[in-house]
């Protein structure tokens, strides 16, 4: 179940040279840290979008190979099945520097040279045919295992950049929270600390009164209430640590449901309902792109 909801409105803060910059105000620095951790949420989601594409093409990679390796022995065979026709050829009627052409590394270098073909005979040519098509499947597929580990190497490439930006953000925000009065950042901290206190005695309150019944929701969501009070960590699926997208993932794996550790990816699973009519266990999606999942 699915609903896009923007997130955040965006603080810019402007600086002029030869002029001091004042520390912003608390209301100010807050609503720029939040965009900041909103930042880092979307650019580690985009981060596990890139980790589920890179699994699907190494294993679609390996896929490949396994294929190659059977295609190279077909090709294998079909060289040393030429060899023998070369000998026997050679036994039977002779054909000079022919012999050395067909077993060579390449013999199809010299198989269209009409001579030496009239040589072999044409009850051979099923063979040259079934070698020549092996060369070409091992060359198609060596084309496409390249296409593959380009595409993986550039969705690493990508992946880094995202967490480097989530990184940054983090720091920034740190940097925001520092750069303020001592004792107004520790009211902020502190206000900060009571919001989120609150909303974990909320969070257990719902979790000790919560019901439910035997539908999948009920049990998908009762597993991740029993997770309440555990820590939030970057691309964790379990036990005691979670992102979003890891916690909604192994709360439905619970209830037999697969999805993936992304939220971008889980919003294109289920069906969109309105806002108004979610129920227990229904996933909600944060920001545009998305930036978050909760249940």
């Amino acid at each position: 179940m699915k609903r896009f909801m923007a997130l955040a409105i965006a603080i810019t803060f402007l600086f002029e040279p030869n002029i001091t910059w004042a520390a912003p105000t608390v209301s100010a620095a807050q609503k720029e840290v939040d965009r900041l951790r909103t930042l880092a949420a979307e650019k580690y989601e985009a981060a596990n979008e890139a980790t589920i594409r890179i699994a699907a093409l190494e294993r679609d990679t390996q896929s490949l190979r396994q294929q190659e390796s059977s295609v190279i022995a077909d090709l294998v065979e079909a060289n040393k099945v030429l060899g023998r026709i070369a000998v026997q050829s050679y036994q039977s009627s002779g054909f000079g520097k022919g012999l050395e052409l067909l077993l060579s590394s390449d013999p199809t270098r010299y198989l269209a040279d009409a001579s030496l073909l009239d040589v072999v005979g044409t009850r051979y040519s099923t063979e040259i045919r079934k070698y020549m098509q092996a060369k070409q499947r091992v060359q198609s597929s060596q084309l496409v295992i390249a296409d593959r580990l380009t595409l993986v190497k550039a969705e690493k490439t990508k992946l880094n950049r995202e967490v480097v930006a989530a990184k940054n953000a983090l720091n920034k925000a740190t940097k925001i929270l520092n750069s303020l009065k001592k004792e107004d950042r520790e009211r902020l901290l502190k206000d900060e600390s009571k919001r989120e206190s609150k909303i974990l005695r909320d969070s257990q309150k719902y979790a000790a009164s919560f019901v439910g019944d035997n539908s999948r929701s009920s049990i998908a969501l009762k597993y991740a209430l029993n997770q309440i009070g555990d820590i939030y960590v970057w691309a964790a699926a379990g036990p005691t640590r979670w992102d979003c997208s890891g916690l909604t993932m192994r709360a439905y794996q619970e209830a037999g449901v697969a999805l993936p550790h992304s939220s971008r990816i889980q919003i294109k699973y289920g069906k969109p309902i309105a806002f108004g009519s979610v129920k227990p266990g229904d996933l909600l999606f944060f920001g545009n792109p998305i930036s978050h999942v909760s249940m």
